[in-house]
């Protein structure tokens, strides 16, 4: 299976840099594997796909402010983005420029904090503690997004129901979802379920090698808790569909089916892979070449979420983080 199989051309002002006013506003682009089918609807119309008895599952998962901006001690810029933390007040971490060299210090905060660079990607702070870090940090916008952060964004780049901090990109496909939409879901019978997955840079690092299959997912921390767990088994149990939220919700849930409820995952899901456990997937848009568009042809079927993405071009769609959402049942 080759990595040019799933390369698509999208124009530039399709991609989204602010998100709509209103969450629930997006458009929803609802593609019916049966039917072979694709409807256009708006997101608030999600709930028109439901019926009572059904899962859905969201990611909690809260986005850490982990891009942070300082200087050397020569006054040149430095960009840090903390990609996870390793204990104490060392963090492995992307730096640019990366000519900066091992034992070099770099201030922050007009020098009130500062860190070491230890080793290759990894610093350590001098700060009081690990919320003194990230208090110099901004939301971690991902690189298509061509403006700085704004304050703003620390609402818009988190979900409504973010609750459990370690993640360096938010799973968007929850950014749709308010309270009241939630709300009226149950009211209507439908379940709500929490995981946690912290999204990292394994979703988002490229793929390389052209036979897909050699690529190697990096591993993210997963958690779904025992609440979960028994909504699962009573939907299964009365017949209900299980809707994952996002690719990160998919991954832990067919982790789960595989045997494991907690720990790190590596799941790549590309065509071909049989999915035990989602029965739905409610998603945005993705780049291309990317493990995220790969498991959303896996789930959809190539041709068809070919087929979907041009038509979505076609209709003008907003891309990517910020932009509309998709529905595949």
């Amino acid at each position: 299976m080759k990595l040019s199989d799933f390369d698509y051309n999208l124009p530039k002002e399709l991609i989204a840099q602010y998100p709509l006013k209103e969450r629930d506003s997006s458009r929803l682009l609802v593609v019916d594997r049966k039917q072979d089918n694709i409807e256009h609807r708006g997101f608030k119309d999600i709930c028109d796909y439901f019926r009572k008895g059904d899962l859905l599952v969201l990611n909690d998962t809260k986005v850490l402010p982990s891009r942070l901006k300082g200087n050397r001690l020569s006054g040149g810029k430095v960009e840090l983005l903390l990609l996870n933390h390793k204990g104490n007040l060392r963090f492995r971490a992307w730096i640019k420029p990366s000519r900066v060299k091992l034992k070099e210090k770099i201030i922050f905060d007009g020098g009130r904090i500062s860190c070491t660079v230890i080793a290759k990607n990894e610093v350590t702070f001098d700060a009081k503690d690990i919320d003194a870090v990230y208090s110099q940090g901004v939301m971690p916008l991902p690189p298509y997004i061509k403006r700085e952060p704004e304050d703003s964004d620390n609402l818009d780049y988190q979900t409504v129901y973010a609750k459990k901090e370690g993640a360096i990109a938010s799973p968007t496909a929850g950014l749709h979802f308010t309270n009241e939409l939630i709300q009226k879901m149950q009211s209507s019978g439908v379940d709500i379920g929490y995981l946690t997955l912290h999204v990292s840079y394994s979703t988002f690092r490229p793929v390389k090698a052209e036979d897909i299959t050699k690529h190697t997912m990096d591993k993210e921390y997963f958690n779904i808790d025992d609440d979960t767990l028994k909504l699962i088994e009573e939907a299964r149990a009365k017949n209900g569909r299980i809707f994952a939220v996002g690719t990160t919700s998919c991954r832990a849930l067919e982790t789960y089916a595989l045997g494991k409820k907690e720990g790190d995952t590596d799941l790549f899901i590309y065509p071909g892979y049989r999915f035990k456990l989602v029965d739905s997937l409610i998603t945005n848009f993705h780049l291309p070449r990317t493990t995220l568009f790969m498991l959303s042809c896996a789930f959809a079927g190539e041709k068809l979420m070919k087929k979907a993405y041009q038509e979505a071009i076609d209709k003008k769609y907003r891309f990517y983080s910020y932009g509309d959402a998709m529905l595949i049942v």
